[in-house]
């Protein structure tokens, strides 16, 4: 080994290494596997947390939005952190779910509310109203700016 050294968020360690065979030099990422708490299901059932649910329902809600692959990493990153941190060695699904709402709220508001509207199995158009106008009331002014608009007001033109 020539050379070790944390990288990313501090959660992975950087090795640069040199084949012993042909003196090539090379460079391996490590992440510790961590164990995630088991996630208490609706039914009360209890399964081992599998990531692979959380990004492919991020990244549904994400398809064919202006988010970058590094953004959705990052929010990713976030909620497998707060798991962890949570110290419990079981969380509701509700919980993650939740989790996810508030990351894709800060990302992107159309994700956000195809999140919620299988999330929270929206029956109707009055539904996706009442959410969308509880998430534009709680947005901040900067992070408004920033977003596209989801409903027009009166007398707009698209």
């Amino acid at each position: 080994m020539i050379d070790s050294r944390l990288f990313g968020e501090g959660d992975q360690v950087r090795r640069r290494r040199k084949c012993v065979a042909c003196d090539e030099r090379f460079t391996t990422y490590e992440t510790a596997e961590l164990n995630l708490p088991r996630v208490i299901k609706q039914d009360g059932t209890r399964v081992p947390f599998e990531n692979h649910k959380l990004v492919s329902g991020i990244t549904r809600a994400l398809e064919k939005r202006p988010v970058g692959t590094e953004a959705m990493d990052d929010a990713l990153n976030r909620i497998r952190r707060r798991l962890l941190a949570s110290g419990e060695r079981e969380v509701p699904s509700r919980q993650i779910g939740e989790w996810v709402m508030d990351e894709l709220r800060g990302l992107d508001q159309v994700a956000y509310v195809r999140f919620a509207s299988v999330y929270r199995k929206f029956e109707d158009v009055n539904a996706f109203r009442e959410e969308i106008e509880r998430l534009e009331g709680q947005m901040p002014p900067e992070m408004r700016r920033n977003q596209l608009d989801l409903l027009k007001n009166d007398g707009e033109k698209e």
